[in-house]
């Protein structure tokens, strides 16, 4: 499941605009695949490199590219991709209204003390989030720090997302469909069958991301 970027113009101030949402959520994008849809613009070809260019600077991984055409995808560009479904609507939690989201004192941490739901996103860019529930399939979290999952990890979990290289990932029941460290991911396909439905914990190893099973206590 990938997110859909759609652009408007004028290109310059969507870009203004999609700017101040990275400022307030730093590492929603982190670890996230992103196809560009840009069907509903009008670009030539050094647009679309300007624009591939802006957003690479971002840290916006575009893993493919819908509405354009294809003689204008030169070597080193996404891919083509068409007759993409559109996900429903992703409910991000106001954690400032959430009774069961409960952050310390000095905002460097946050408490969630239920499940987060299939079709939730927890973004949490100042530090280490903890679940005490499990993270449902299609759910994600983000976190600028380490992450803790008392329950099973069944959707994404993305730690490090403000450039925290040694941020860990902790569940203790272990089916992701996607893993990201510090912008470094792995999808369910990378990961070693043995370690399904085990406790683990995940961490960066230079340019490797490295996971073990963990005994519980």
């Amino acid at each position: 499941m990938a997110l859909v970027l759609a652009p408007e113009e004028p290109i310059g101030d969507w870009i203004v605009e999609l700017d101040g949402w990275l400022e307030r959520s730093p590492g929603f994008f982190a670890g996230r695949p992103v196809i560009l849809d840009i069907s509903g613009i009008s670009l030539n070809k050094p647009d679309l490199a300007n624009l591939l260019s802006d957003l690479n600077e971002r840290r916006i991984r575009i893993m493919g590219i819908e509405g354009t055409d294809p003689t204008w995808l030169s070597l080193g560009m996404p891919p083509l991709v068409s007759n993409g479904r559109q996900a429903g609507v992703v409910e991000v939690i106001d954690l400032s209204t959430n009774d069961n989201a409960k952050e310390s004192p000095e905002a460097t941490s946050l408490l969630i003390e239920t499940s987060v739901r299939s079709g939730q996103s927890v973004v949490f860019p100042q530090g280490d989030v903890t679940v005490l529930g499990s993270v449902g399939s299609g759910a994600e979290v983000i976190a600028g720090g380490s992450i803790h999952i008392y329950g099973a990890l069944r959707g994404r979990a993305s730690a490090g997302s403000s450039g925290d290289g040694q941020a860990r990932i902790f569940c203790s029941k272990f089916e992701p469909e996607l893993l990201a460290i510090d912008g470094l991911y792995a999808t369910i396909d990378d990961i070693e069958p043995r370690l399904r439905g085990k406790p683990v914990q995940a961490w960066l190893d230079r340019t490797s991301m490295r996971i073990m099973m963990v005994p519980l206590h």
